[in-house]
């Protein structure tokens, strides 16, 4: 070889270290982060209630009791057509029904329903 040779390396690789590392859903902790389809993603602060059903109004809106006796009157029914079908069935044979609402980052969804049995 001679002096006057160079050499040019290119490198499109890294020492193998990874940025990330896998870990079970459950031991994720708010506001950690975890990558979705190669993006970080912060996991918010999410807040779970039980409200009891009043009614469903035609246009897909329910009203729910809060725990001070007032309404809240700003959710729509869930998407999900199992769940759907659970809630309009049940409050259409009178049971007593309750939610369970899901908020973070500003928004709501009912995620679960309990039936406590038949209006007194």
């Amino acid at each position: 070889m001679s002096d006057s040779e160079e050499h040019h390396f290119e490198s499109k690789a890294d020492a193998g270290a990874s940025k990330t590392y896998p870990q079970q859903a459950g031991t994720v902790r708010k506001n950690g982060y975890i990558v979705i389809k190669n993006r970080p993603c912060k996991i918010p602060h999410v807040n779970r209630t039980d409200y009891q059903l009043i009614d469903i109004s035609e246009d897909g809106f329910v009203s729910l009791l809060t725990e001070s006796g007032g309404t809240k009157d700003d959710l729509k029914l869930p998407t999900d057509e199992t769940l759907l079908t659970q809630i309009k069935d049940g409050f259409n044979e009178g049971k007593d029904l309750i939610v369970t609402v899901m908020s973070a980052m500003g928004e709501e969804q009912i995620c679960a329903l309990k039936d406590i049995g038949p209006k007194n």
